[in-house]
């Protein structure tokens, strides 16, 4: 091929948001009813088109999670996540869209805008389970956004992106309940997240009244990297089993 026949494939470019939060002790992802076609009426990860060629992909991640949701984005952790580009992802055309994982304690209800006609928290494990129905490949994004999140818990202190300001360990602890899905000893998770020097450090003096014993609060320390890290425990065979009947 000579160089001056070539021309460059035409491809747009989105971003998409995987927005987890908790909400009553359940891990929740956020969903919006597109309001247009292609896949109109059907869920959707927040998400858009760049609205210009200058306008940086981070920044129009935190426009998007603005304009779907009228979340603040200040009080979200952000972070870009992979790029998703099968060439028949989006009946439109060539789309390829880098995905954000987003994080933020006790989100209220969203309130939908420009293209989205509805947005609602859903419980992670409707979508994992496949019982509710995305438009897209956001199936597979969600997916690997909630697994990447249980994953980096493991290894940083991502999880203190779900907390307060200040927080017990016992709420720490339903954090990591709440993500991974499954329950953990109080005394063993206690020791684990002590020995984790710098992961949390105690918020001076304060402590919160939980109805007992009031707790001591703590707040996130300077360590990003958990050592020793928090291993996520393996499905009981009780588990294995259940899922393998529900599959």
């Amino acid at each position: 091929m000579q160089a001056d026949s070539w021309s460059p494939t035409s491809v747009l470019l989105t971003v998409d948001l995987v927005i987890l939060t908790l909400r009553e002790g359940r891990l929740c992802v956020l969903l919006v009813e597109r309001g247009e076609d292609p896949f109109r009426g059907m869920l959707a990860l927040p998400g858009g088109f760049l609205n210009h060629d200058g306008e940086e992909i981070l920044d129009a991640a935190h426009r998007e999670l603005s304009e779907e949701t009228a979340l603040t984005s200040g009080r979200v952790h952000l972070e870009q996540m992979a790029t998703y580009g099968d060439s028949g992802r989006d009946p439109r055309g060539r789309v390829v869209s880098v995905a954000h994982l987003a994080i933020a304690p006790g989100l209220p209800d969203p309130v939908a805008g420009t293209d989205a006609t509805d947005a609602a928290w859903v419980p992670a494990e409707s979508v994992l389970s496949g019982g509710v129905e995305l438009a897209f490949d956001h199936h597979r994004i969600a997916t690997d956004g909630i697994e990447q999140a249980r994953t980096k818990l493991e290894f940083s202190a991502l999880a203190t992106a779900f907390c307060r300001e200040t927080f017990s360990i016992a709420e720490l602890q339903q954090v990591y309940e709440a993500v991974w899905g499954t329950e953990l000893d109080t005394r063993n998770f206690y020791r684990k997240v002590q020995a984790a020097k710098g992961f949390i450090v105690p918020a001076g003096s304060g402590r919160r009244d939980t109805g007992g014993r009031p707790a001591r609060l703590y707040k996130a320390g300077p360590q990003t990297v958990l050592f020793p890290p928090l291993i996520r425990p393996a499905p009981s065979t009780t588990e294995e089993t259940t899922r393998g009947e529900e599959q």
